[in-house]
């Protein structure tokens, strides 16, 4: 009997593994949305009006995303006068706050969370295809072995994969 319990749970283990690790695969969303008359887009730098200080974010965002677009290859990144559509971007705010508390009110991480509000335009048919705001975080330890601003950065490198990806899915799929 209790030998079969424990057949029972390791094949209900490996089916849910199963099922986890399909779900867990890369899926890619090329083309899903974007119109066919759509080949190119333009990337101009990101307007940075955080005030947060952060002399490299608007080059860092703008960078990210381009290379976002690069490695989908659903639309080719090009120049503005020769593109079909553009995405434009601002970075809107960027803060800095507490995200783990642990005994004695200690602050052991931190959380930088980045907005930005994108505009994707189509510049054949000359209409906005969508104007959002994309928002998302990456966590830093206060206390360890690293550098605090070396620490900080990479969690700012974080939020900013994030954002770009979630703009990337926003431009190349439909949800």
């Amino acid at each position: 009997m209790k030998l079969n319990r424990i057949k029972n749970a390791i094949l209900f283990l490996s089916i849910n593994f199963c099922i986890i690790n399909l779900f867990a695969c890369s899926y890619s969303f090329t083309g899903a949305s974007v119109p066919p008359h759509l080949k190119t887009i333009s990337i101009p730098l990101f307007i940075d009006r955080s005030g947060s200080g952060e002399f490299d974010l608007s080059d860092r965002l703008t960078q990210g995303l381009t290379r976002k677009f690069i490695d989908d290859n659903t639309l080719t990144v090009g120049d503005k006068l020769k593109s079909d559509s553009i995405i434009e971007g601002t970075v809107v705010s960027l803060t800095d706050a507490p995200a783990v508390i642990s005994g004695g009110e200690n602050i052991t991480a931190r959380r930088v969370t980045i907005t930005v509000k994108a505009v994707y335009r189509d510049l054949i048919k000359r209409q906005t295809i969508f104007e959002r705001s994309f928002s998302n975080y990456g966590d830093y330890p206060v206390e360890g072995n690293g550098d605090i601003i070396t620490v900080r950065r990479k969690a700012i490198d974080v939020a900013i994969d994030r954002i770009t990806e979630d703009i990337l899915l926003g431009v190349v799929s439909s949800w």
